[in-house]
């Protein structure tokens, strides 16, 4: 028998998609790999104004204690999702029941229902966390989805998930303030002109 055949038994089986995104990410420090509907997806590492956003997004929750003893808002932390066997995302900011180190569910991920919102920051990919995402999301039962949509200065609000769907998705433009469902844990408005000039790329 030969040594190849000993350590190469399965040379005609894929690996699994998993396995191929965990090879991804330690090829490429600094992109964001994850697994959408069947589909591995590959972001590159953010500019500048996408990190000044999230930063500015933060300051509110943090502010209304929402990083406490009963929720913390957490960055790029794994959300295991049931739409297929593999399938997860790592949102650009979580709030997240205290004790979510006690929901594992694989793969650096956490189970779906201790995720109070998820929010993302459009880039270059913004279709993909206009479109994708919400059904994913809606269908992990995340209560709700915010998106600083960069590219067109807006801010989506998405509550009631609902199949693939959320039954509720409030757009506000600068000059609105965004008030967030108290389900999350705290009462809480975005001031929507700050957080687009944030994430505005500098000339």
């Amino acid at each position: 028998m030969s040594a190849a055949a000993v350590e190469h038994p399965c040379d005609d089986e894929p690996e699994p998609m998993l396995v191929t995104a965990n090879h991804l990410m330690e090829q490429l420090p600094g992109y964001r790999v994850e697994i959408i509907g069947g589909v591995i997806t590959v972001a590159p590492p953010p500019d500048g104004p996408h990190a000044d956003a999230l930063t500015t997004l933060m300051i509110p929750f943090i502010a209304a204690g929402l990083h406490g003893d009963e929720t913390r808002v957490l960055q790029a932390i794994g959300l295991w999702l049931p739409g297929g066997p593999e399938d997860y995302a790592i949102p650009d900011l979580a709030v997240v029941d205290a004790d979510f180190d006690a929901h594992p569910a694989g793969n650096n991920c956490y189970d779906p229902a201790v995720f109070r919102l998820v929010l993302e920051v459009t880039s270059g990919n913004y279709r993909n966390d206009l479109r994708n995402k919400v059904s994913v999301y809606a269908e992990a039962k995340i209560p709700v989805y915010v998106i600083l949509d960069r590219r067109h200065g807006r801010l989506h609000v998405l509550t009631e998930p609902t199949g693939c769907t959320y039954d509720s998705h409030e757009v506000y433009a600068p000059g609105q303030s965004a008030p967030l469902p108290s389900s999350i844990g705290a009462d809480l408005t975005l001031d929507v002109a700050e957080l687009v000039a944030a994430g505005r790329p500098r000339a």
